[in-house]
């Protein structure tokens, strides 16, 4: 395959599943600013948001104040922000249309109808119709793409490459969700709106429904920790993209991946063979935030092995 083709492949799938799991940052952000607190407290975890991001300063350029409906404007539908919503979803429409010929009918049509649908909500429509409905659409959005995809598409390196890039996106994300949320949880009251901030942290990661089959027990930070890191049969796990990266790269392999492909595969023994206990006493910012590099510098290698024209 063409390291052009491959890498319009790889970012059309990362770009999707960004914008998915921005869409469940977001909505788990503000399900939670439901929950009684002072202002103070609320604006700061919307300032979480940009930091997770890298963000600040881009924001304090066309914002004076941090708040709710500053935050969600850029990270939803600002044009001007590469990371929004908005920007993720035109970007993965930009790349499925450089590699159209590659797609089956069903995945283009998927992906284009999905562009041309958003471009007819602006940021007031949206709030009218309510953030959360519009969070919902874009998490269907890219689950209808996704199974169109699985469904349609050939076996071949085409379909591996948009695997790779929906998995390294989806660890990715799904590590800066939890980062930023149980930093804020274990720091939180115990109490009725304790359980509350759990649930919707679970339920942004479509996990509250796992928890509950899994665990048959109270919400605690520990086993969400379990879940959400550790458990392979849970697919949103750090552990099941891992795992998913390692055997899409040995597909794809070449004589140049080889310390690509090492690098995924410790990765995944970290995960595969670690104990909760173990993860949460030596930290679990620190553990995610090893995960997030390990992800970053797996991102540079493929591009580098693959993507780049030689």
């Amino acid at each position: 395959m063409l390291s052009r083709t491959a890498d319009h492949l790889y970012w059309m799938a990362r770009y999707t599943e960004r914008a998915e799991n921005l869409a469940r940052l977001l909505d788990v952000s503000y399900q939670m600013s439901m929950v009684p607190q002072s202002v103070a407290a609320q604006n700061e975890n919307w300032r979480a948001i940009l930091a997770l991001n890298s963000l600040e300063a881009t924001f304090a350029e066309v914002y004076d104040e941090v708040n709710v409906e500053n935050v969600l404007r850029f990270m939803v539908s600002d044009p001007a922000n590469p990371s929004s919503i908005y920007s993720c979803l035109r970007a993965a429409r930009e790349n499925a249309h450089a590699v159209r010929g590659t797609l089956t009918a069903e995945m283009w049509e998927s992906v284009n109808a999905t562009w041309i649908d958003l471009r007819q909500q602006n940021f007031e429509h949206i709030l009218a119709r309510g953030v959360s409905e519009f969070f919902d659409w874009v998490k269907l959005r890219s689950a209808v793409t996704r199974g169109v995809t699985f469904g349609t598409m050939l076996k071949d390196d085409s379909l591996h490459f948009i695997r790779l890039g929906g998995l390294l996106e989806r660890g990715d994300n799904s590590a800066r969700i939890l980062d930023m949320q149980y930093h804020i949880l274990r720091n939180g009251d115990e109490g009725a709106s304790d359980f509350y901030r759990w649930g919707a942290l679970l339920r942004s990661l479509s996990a509250f429904q796992v928890y509950r089959k899994v665990y048959r027990d109270a919400i605690t930070p520990a086993r969400v920790a379990e879940l959400l890191i550790l458990r392979m049969d849970f697919p949103r796990s750090l552990h099941a993209c891992a795992d998913g990266v390692i055997r899409m790269l040995q597909l794809i392999a070449n004589g140049a991946s080889a310390e690509t492909e090492r690098q995924a595969g410790v990765l995944h023994a970290r995960l595969h063979f670690a104990r909760i206990d173990d993860v949460l006493a030596g930290g679990l910012h620190e553990y995610l935030t090893d995960f997030m590099d390990r992800i970053f510098e797996l991102g540079d290698g493929i591009s580098r092995d693959f993507l780049i024209p030689a």
